[in-house]
């Protein structure tokens, strides 16, 4: 088709002005604005908006902490003496003094065997030897001797009369410092110590907490120490009678467990 010089004109002049009304809205975007379309066109420009980023804060753990110590007591019976005993002599030489007093302690291991107790169960536990001085004399007069002896007695109904038989075979060179008497099975009674002590640490902690105006949160440490409360018993007659039995009394012992609990708040 031919277009007349004129025509051309028009046509040129049209497209030119159309550039010139879209640069100016781009402009105008870059200005943060939203560009207004041109009279006769159909486009419309938006500016985007500025992206926004949000840092999420986590909440921090709380840190407070509950300590508290709670104590388990139980009570049990006692089921072994361990006897403390020997016996002790006087001699005119060193190994006169010495060879009375082997007799006097083999007596008295061989009446505890034949009552009963076992070879393992008796023990050497002390042995000395001295000189005697008469009237400020420089040159002894004699020599002492004493033997020890522990025997584990693990029957209380038995006791007595091994002790009795001991006492007598010894004769008057006997000599029983003192008996002590042990539970040897305690694992259930700890058992029950250890669950009274966490009971009772985990009841202060609920009182501190409380006050507080806090909930008690989860334990975070616990620890425990077991101690155990011997009965001792002294004096133990050296001069029983023969044939009798010396009286035995176990009673009762304590058993307590220490627990140191740590608990989040």
């Amino acid at each position: 088709m031919d277009v007349s010089f004129a025509q051309r004109g028009l046509v040129i002049g049209g497209l030119a002005a159309a550039t010139l009304t879209t640069a100016a809205a781009l402009s105008g975007c870059g200005n943060g604005a939203a560009a207004q379309p041109a009279p006769g066109m159909g486009m419309r420009v938006v500016a985007s908006a500025q992206p926004t980023t949000t840092t999420p804060v986590a909440a921090a753990a709380s840190s407070a902490r509950i300590t508290v110590t709670g104590t388990g007591t139980v009570t049990g019976t006692p089921n072994q003496l361990v006897l403390q005993m020997g016996v002790q002599v006087n001699g005119s030489s060193v190994s006169s003094a010495l060879g009375s007093a082997d007799d006097a302690v083999n007596r008295v291991t061989a009446a505890l065997r034949a009552r009963g107790v076992a070879a393992a169960d008796i023990q050497t536990s002390g042995l000395s030897i001295w000189p005697n001085y008469a009237n400020g004399s420089q040159v002894p007069s004699g020599y002492n001797a004493s033997e020890s002896l522990t025997a584990t007695l693990n029957s209380l109904s038995a006791a007595g009369t091994q002790i009795n038989a001991a006492v007598q075979a010894g004769g008057d060179a006997t000599t029983v410092s003192g008996v002590s008497l042990n539970l040897t099975d305690d694992s259930s009674l700890l058992a029950a110590a250890r669950a009274r002590a966490v009971a009772d640490a985990k009841a202060k902690a609920a009182q501190y907490a409380q006050a507080l105006g806090e909930p008690l949160g989860a334990v975070v440490s616990i620890t425990d120490q077991a101690s155990a409360q011997p009965v001792q018993a002294y004096g133990v007659a050296a001069s029983a009678a023969a044939g009798k039995a010396v009286p035995i009394s176990p009673g009762t012992q304590q058993l307590s467990v220490s627990v140191t609990a740590v608990f989040a708040v």
